[in-house]
């Protein structure tokens, strides 16, 4: 039998009745139970110690197997009839993350088949809701430690530093599967975290300190002892790293509760791919005569360039009623304006920004969001922190994605058109990279393979100017599916939503209403952002009929 079929016992859910393999459980009605039950699963979900590290060995896995079990039968077996529509929403939030458990327990299996989940050190702070990508639950975040540390901090930083060595050793013998893509492509992390531990080491803070330079040194030398250990093993890695086309159709749907396929997805793609590149033939033809953009040429010009951006972007808000700009939108953007970049060591975001920062700005929306987050955090515990497994992706990436081309339309570059091109070239390379990852993931293409649709299809040669940004990007893919396609598909959902959502009261649309409501329903799949803003629920019964 396909191992998927095995998976979907425990996904029935408007009727909440458990599969014949579900442990039997009280029907409950109450939504309060469903919280109740949230916080027991996030506890449950943090792994017990083995040595201060989580615990990620087989034998630790199935024995807690049981009592993930008994977790999903009592949230399949309550009644959220008469429940409001947010309410079901939260339902649905926990389903899918236990769901993402389920999958990862018996198909993806990062902390078997993907070297990269042992990763620990963290430098910078993600745009989006948690890191991407399969991440364990002990790592160094250096990015929130203030130096000089206080004595508390530096007791926090001396035991998750002191992770590292056990976590590295139990990966050693955990790291069993045989996706040689995954295990090539990861063990640049390792030299990276060796590099980053090496640097941090020498800062104001920690330079002299004894006990945190021992740890440091201590993490050093067992990251580079496992990077050796997977160069060493390498050569006998050779199996797939995909999915294949059934799981991760069932793994979209059931976890991510994206309402479309593989082949959908290809589809989907494929479209958006063609119609950026025609797009971007036409705005040039458009502008042929008009004075070609041409890039800053030093620092000064650059951080001018950058302050002009930022204002032009958050009047462009405001004045024309897009969004209900909040205070803290400009502290939000500002750390993230970048520094003036050599010609020879732009990548493909880079490139762009050196030109006009106002689209890449448009996606930094996504420190909008983590801002309001931290300041603004959802009334409803089961939104307040970020959803596991990325399952937040069609709505972070997707609508950071959207607003690209959304603001564009509602008139931002009326005074320069060429800044328009650059946001048909940034559609076509989120198309060409999430494009190669499906065919990745149906193991139809290697790593390799598929970055090269994403720098052929990429326009102008901006993805063939530096490398690493490309690795970067189809390793996460392969390690995270449907992460890749999230920009796209995404945008596709937010669409599907502001169509349903104007239809409601097409006289009465508001862009600001819709973009105000959208942030208060906080960043959970954009299937379900949809229910809620339309009292809509077709694509989330489309994924559950299903089942």
């Amino acid at each position: 039998m396909n191992r998927i079929l095995l998976l979907c016992l425990a996904v029935l859910v408007f009727g909440c009745q458990p599969s014949e393999n579900t442990p039997d459980a009280p029907v409950t009605r109450d939504y309060q139970d469903l919280v109740s039950l949230f916080e027991e699963w996030r506890e449950f979900e943090n792994p017990p110690k083995l040595n201060e590290a989580p615990d990620y060995t087989a034998a630790t896995f199935e024995k807690r197997w049981p009592e993930f079990r008994k977790l999903q039968a009592r949230l399949l077996a309550m009644d959220t009839s008469g429940w409001s529509i947010p309410n079901q929403v939260d339902y649905h939030i926990v389903w899918a993350e236990m769901n993402g458990y389920d999958f990862n327990h018996n198909i993806l299996k990062p902390w078997v088949r993907d070297p990269s989940f042992y990763k620990s050190l963290w430098m910078a702070r993600s745009d989006v809701p948690a890191h991407e990508g399969p991440t364990h639950h002990g790592t160094t975040e250096i990015w929130t430690y203030k130096f000089p540390l206080t004595e508390e901090t530096r007791t926090k930083l001396l035991n998750e530093l002191g992770i590292i060595p056990t976590l590295n050793e139990q990966a050693k013998g955990n790291l069993t599967g045989n996706a040689r893509d995954l295990w090539i492509a990861g063990i640049r992390d390792f030299h990276t975290q060796s590099a980053n531990l090496k640097t941090i080491k020498e800062w104001n803070g920690i330079k002299g300190d004894q006990g945190l330079e021992a740890a440091i040194d201590a993490a050093i030398t067992s990251t580079d002892d496992l990077a050796s250990w997977l160069e060493a093993q390498s050569a006998s890695k050779t199996g797939p790293s995909g999915l294949g086309k059934d799981n991760y159709t069932w793994y979209m749907q059931n976890v991510h509760l994206v309402p479309l396929t593989w082949e959908d997805e290809v589809m989907i793609l494929k479209r958006e791919l063609a119609r950026a590149w025609s797009a971007l033939k036409l705005e040039e033809h458009r502008n042929r005569d008009l004075p070609e953009l041409k890039p800053v040429q030093n620092a000064s010009e650059y951080d001018a360039m950058s302050e002009r951006a930022a204002r032009s972007f958050l009047n462009f808000l405001e004045n024309d009623n897009i969004v209900t700009v909040k205070n803290y939108f400009g502290p939000a953007l500002r750390p993230h304006f970048g520094s003036f970049t050599p010609e020879q060591k732009r990548n493909f975001f880079v490139i762009g920004r050196h030109y006009d920062q106002r689209p890449l700005f448009c996606h930094f929306y996504h420190w909008f969001e983590l801002a309001r987050m931290d300041l603004e955090p959802h009334m409803s515990p089961i939104r307040k922190e970020p959803l596991l497994y990325n399952i937040w992706d069609s709505r972070n990436e997707g609508v950071a994605t959207a607003v690209e081309e959304m603001f564009m339309d509602a008139g931002m570059y009326e005074d320069d058109p060429r800044v328009r091109e650059i946001v048909y070239i940034m559609i076509a390379q989120r198309a060409a990279r999430g494009l190669g990852s499906l065919y990745a993931h149906a193991n139809e293409m290697t790593m390799e393979e598929a970055g090269g649709i994403h720098s052929e299809w990429t326009p102008r040669g901006w993805m063939k100017t530096e490398k690493e940004l490309l690795i970067f990007e189809q390793h996460l893919y392969l390690r995270q599916p449907g992460y890749g396609t999230s920009y796209i598909t995404g945008k596709y959902l937010l669409e599907s939503a502001m169509a349903e959502y104007a239809k409601n009261d097409e006289a009465g649309f508001q862009l600001k209403d819709f973009f105000d409501k959208l942030n208060l329903i906080g960043c959970i799949p954009m299937a379900l952002s949809h229910w809620e803003m339309t009292g809509v629920d077709t694509e989330i019964r489309n994924i559950t009929a299903q089942n």
